[in-house]
């Protein structure tokens, strides 16, 4: 299926995104925290929501280009929602994994009308001690350049375990194309979302909400579902889909995920 990866430019910073499908309405994608850009993997992304492109014209959109030195969650979203804004998307349905959905709640909460639906999976209201603690430890190694354990153990807490075992080799041969610019952007991102918290103000979200979860989840955990659940029990079309054994990264790692997904934004 065909692609398009292309730039916005504007206010001062440039944000690139993959574009792809016909359909009417706009699916927006936010990934979560990387080493590497998602879109160096577009056609990849492409292939898993292929479903979704009659219905839906996808866009998936990276983080700015050029980064600031501090560049907190809210600026993430600030920045990506003036793009969403330049490209003249509408009643947009709204996905966002791990620190995708830190930034997709932010959106929803400062751009009242312009999320149609969102859907949240391995994410969280706020940092804990235990997430910011993990994510300090990837920090510490990106900082000293040691790429290899980086992905070691960004594979380990993010995929299940028999999953990372079977390719560990891949992660230490995809830390050795890693760049010194890649170790600086990821630090920023990382330290972009420590001080994440929208516990208070997660009440301005009125959309239907989908979260999704797994139990085996090794960053977060199962008490920021709770939180979210109590939150956003009283939303209109609220639902809860949880899983057990698919890890952090249930999002790519259950069979099912990309259906459940459909449906509900199709509903």
């Amino acid at each position: 299926m065909d692609f398009l990866i292309d730039k916005v430019s504007l206010n001062g910073f440039s944000m690139e995104y993959l574009k792809f499908g016909n359909g009417r309405k706009n699916l927006v994608i936010l990934p979560g925290l990387s080493v590497q850009s998602v879109l160096l993997y577009s056609s990849s992304v492409v292939k898993q929501y292929e479903r979704f492109t009659k219905d839906f014209t996808v866009y998936l959109f990276d983080r700015r280009m050029n980064l600031p030195q501090e560049y907190s969650v809210s600026d993430m979203a600030d920045d990506t929602a003036q793009a969403v804004k330049y490209l003249g998307l509408k009643n947009i349905y709204l996905f966002g994994a791990s620190q995708g959905g830190m930034i997709a709640m932010d959106i929803a909460i400062k751009n009242v009308g312009l999320v149609e639906k969102l859907v949240l999976a391995s994410t969280a209201m706020h940092m804990d001690e235990k997430s910011v603690s993990i994510v300090d430890d990837w920090i510490k190694l990106a900082e000293n350049h040691d790429k290899e354990n980086l992905f070691l153990s960004f594979g380990e807490r993010i995929y299940p375990e028999k999953l990372f075992g079977r390719f560990k080799d891949v992660f230490r041969d995809m830390s050795e194309k890693i760049t010194d610019t890649d170790l600086k952007r990821f630090v920023i991102m990382a330290n972009g979302g420590r001080d994440f918290n929208v516990l208070d103000r997660a009440y301005k979200i009125k959309c239907p909400v989908m979260v999704i979860s797994d139990s085996d989840d090794k960053i977060f955990g199962i008490e920021p579902v709770s939180e979210m659940e109590e939150r956003f029990k009283l939303n209109e079309g609220f639902e809860m889909k949880r899983y057990s054994g698919f890890g952090h990264a249930v999002y790519d790692t259950s069979p099912d995920f990309k259906e459940k997904m459909y449906d509900f934004l199709k509903k």
